[in-house]
């Protein structure tokens, strides 16, 4: 195409050029057929897809009924700020669904599938669905709604030389994601090597050392002890409230959930939620209270309450710990809780159930390495010293992955609506 020749765009509602939900998997099938199943938690906001579950139809979840095939793009209709979308390439014949997607097929005379799938990436799409969602606190959207949105389209042939511009250039910024992320995992990982030696091993190399009498965990300082938790705590392990999130009035203490607690330990103001005094008064927080994660995918997860943060009571699938402060600092619990030692437990003690669980018994039964309490101090300091460097090293990686995720979305955005001529 020569540099002066126009390019023709139209605007349609996204129903004319694609098919929704085409097919679904009926209840009559075979309970022994085999299936591999995608749920919206296997999708990630940049449209990675993790392995999907294997099933029998029988055993599977009553959700997994969509049927997808090669070139269709999912997009979560249920909880839409998760921008949960992805294309569907070269799948098995058995890959299903959940019926929280709705299955974009395009129509190749009027869009095709490389084009279509950074179509449903733009920003103005995006917008778009988040705009027609229903719900506060579980947003979603129907297909009727989302077959409304208006895309712009040119002819297949600009779409295929579009298509072909962003597959290359995305895959360039995918791979600069791609290396920075190599590196979060790399620091993470000397992050944790770091705290593990310090809390079990502690800071003097030349320290007389004693068989701990635990095989994973081999010596340790002599002078230090290996206890259960249950014994450094001055009351006993607490579940939090029973309670529904539905008030959000700030004059009321906070409930913390599991989901308001972000990466780097603090609160979300977004994600702000209060219960009644009456009602938090028996789960109020006191500074340096340590909450567990007890179910789910956040089990082990940790969290220390600063008296700053306000008042604030706690939820239920959290587990309340008061350090006996005489004998444990709750700083040096919530290091020994990013270690090595700490997860092993967790992972051998979880109940694999349906939902992961690691109940108050099981946190109360771990072993802890104990220091003296001086001892405890000085260790928490060098954790703080050397650990500040990686973090600043991990913001900084995270904050360029971000950017780079933004350029993405606006080079998407940019090329699928003509606003460059990377056409030509």
């Amino acid at each position: 195409m020569r540099k002066e020749e126009k390019i023709y765009w139209s605007l349609k509602r996204l129903k004319y050029l694609v098919s929704i939900n085409e097919e679904t998997l009926p209840d009559t099938t075979d309970p022994d057929y085999e299936l591999k199943y995608l749920d919206i938690g296997n999708v990630s906001s940049n449209g990675r897809v993790e392995p999907p579950t294997t099933y029998r139809f029988g055993d599977a979840p009553s959700r997994a009924r969509r049927v997808v095939k090669d070139g269709d793009v999912i997009i979560s209709t249920v909880r839409t700020y998760l921008q949960a979308i992805a294309p569907i390439e070269a799948p098995p014949d058995n890959l299903i669904v959940s019926t929280g997607f709705a299955v974009i097929r395009p129509n190749p005379d009027y869009i095709i599938p490389s084009f279509c799938k950074y179509s449903l990436r733009t920003t103005s799409f995006l917008s778009a669905v988040e705009m027609r969602s229903v719900g506060v606190s579980y947003p979603a959207i129907n297909a009727s709604d989302l077959g409304n949105i208006f895309v712009k389209v040119p002819t297949i042939e600009v779409q295929r030389r579009i298509a072909s511009f962003l597959d290359s250039e995305t895959a360039r910024i995918d791979a600069l994601i791609a290396a920075k992320e190599r590196l979060l995992a790399l620091l993470a990982e000397k992050r944790q090597a770091l705290i593990t030696r310090a809390v079990t091993r502690g800071l003097d190399p030349n320290v007389n050392m004693k068989d701990s009498g635990v095989a994973w965990l081999g010596e340790v300082p002599e002078g230090w002890l290996i206890l259960q938790l249950k014994f450094l705590t001055n009351i006993p392990l607490q579940y939090g409230a029973n309670e529904a999130a539905l008030d959000d009035d700030p004059n009321n203490p906070r409930f913390v959930r599991i989901t308001d607690i972000d990466e780097f330990g603090n609160l979300r103001p977004e994600t702000f939620k209060s219960l009644t005094p009456e009602l938090a008064e028996p789960y109020l927080l006191e500074s340096g209270d340590i909450l567990f994660a007890r179910s789910g995918a956040t089990v082990g997860k940790t969290f220390i309450y600063k008296i700053s943060w306000g008042r604030a009571c706690f939820a239920g699938y959290l587990i309340r710990f008061r350090c006996d402060r005489t004998r444990l600092l709750p700083e040096f619990l919530i290091e020994f809780a990013q270690s090595n030692f700490y997860w092993a437990q967790i992972n051998e003690g979880m109940i694999q159930a349906t939902i992961p669980n690691f109940n108050s018994e099981k946190y109360g039964a771990m072993l802890i390495a104990l220091p003296p309490l001086e001892e405890q101090v000085e260790i928490v300091s060098f954790i703080n010293k050397e650990t500040q460097r990686l973090d600043a090293i991990r913001i900084s990686t995270l904050c360029s992955i971000n950017l780079l995720k933004e350029r993405r979305i606006a080079l998407i955005t940019a090329a699928v609506t003509g606003q460059i001529g990377k056409a030509n």
